[in-house]
């Protein structure tokens, strides 16, 4: 038992680049979300567009932690992979899907003032 903990132990400080995953993960995953169902309470904004928006936002960030630990273990490893294009691919996923939420959600709120 003692031998799985200490192998994750190891892997998490060999691997410090790892360390952002965690923080990533959290604050797009999960304060993001808080963050429109608080919204959504509010404005409701919520519609079919808006959910495809939603899971284009979930592929992105899922990818994108993908690649954030593809990358932390090709840097440590010192391997010669690019993974930056799927990783750009990530990012630009992301980043578009949450700028379409945003936007979803300003023409709703100048909608309701």
């Amino acid at each position: 038992m003692s031998k799985k903990i200490g192998c994750g132990g190891v892997f998490y400080r060999e691997f410090t680049t790892l360390s952002v995953v965690h923080t990533h993960y959290l604050m797009l995953g999960m304060v993001f979300f808080l963050m429109l169902v608080l919204l959504e309470n509010n404005f409701h904004f919520i519609c079919n567009k808006v959910r495809k928006y939603l899971l284009l936002y979930h592929i992105g960030l899922n990818l994108t932690v993908v690649m954030l630990v593809v990358r932390g273990v090709v840097q440590v490893l010192s391997l010669n992979v690019s993974s930056a294009v799927l990783f750009g691919i990530a990012h630009l996923i992301l980043g578009i899907s949450m700028v379409l939420v945003l936007f979803s959600i300003r023409n709703c709120i100048k909608d309701s003032f």
